[in-house]
């Protein structure tokens, strides 16, 4: 009885870690539609960039990412604490303003930026550049937090995503 009590005990704090959020209400931020004042906000509160989710409706890698990886607190805790998060969709007509101040829908913005399928994760850093591109649906949790660390760290600069993943395998 003592050791079933143990484990237990043991594994509570992992449970209590992986609490699972909505990822609509926690992982995106509100969006106003223009992302010049989304980097003035993000340049304010001290982020190091953007991040846009190019989805779609029936996408269901997009889904899968959103019922198994954004919906956890960790993930939602440690992106919203490094950057400003909006989801696109790829097939809408909602306008936008872009980083340039161009008036844009948002499907032209996702054909503009060669988004062909979804999801793509694009990170921009604090002057509007794109810094990083993701394609499809990340494995795990481990790896979408990694991308994020890429980010963060800047070691885009240095080398591509999947040279960094081959790096820090072992610190999963």
């Amino acid at each position: 009885m003592r050791h079933w009590l143990l484990g237990f005990l043991l594994l509570f704090p992992l449970v209590a870690a992986a609490e699972v959020r909505d990822a609509e209400k926690h992982f995106f931020d509100t969006k106003l539609g223009n992302f010049q004042e989304e980097l003035a906000a993000a340049k304010h509160q001290g982020k190091t960039g953007i991040v846009f989710f190019f989805e779609l409706d029936d996408c269901p890698w997009c889904a899968r990412m959103k019922a198994t990886i954004l919906n956890q607190s960790d993930v939602q805790d440690f992106y919203h604490k490094h950057f400003l998060i909006f989801p696109i969709d790829a097939a809408g007509d909602v306008p936008m303003t872009d980083f340039k101040g161009r008036e844009i829908k948002e499907k032209a913005y996702a054909l503009e930026n060669r988004v062909r399928a979804t999801p793509v994760i694009m990170f921009f850093d604090l002057e509007g550049n794109q810094v990083t591109r993701f394609t499809g649906a990340a494995k795990s949790k481990e790896d979408f937090l990694l991308l994020g660390r890429y980010v963060v760290e800047g070691v885009y600069k240095e080398m591509p995503f999947e040279r960094y993943k081959k790096a820090n395998a072992d610190q999963k």
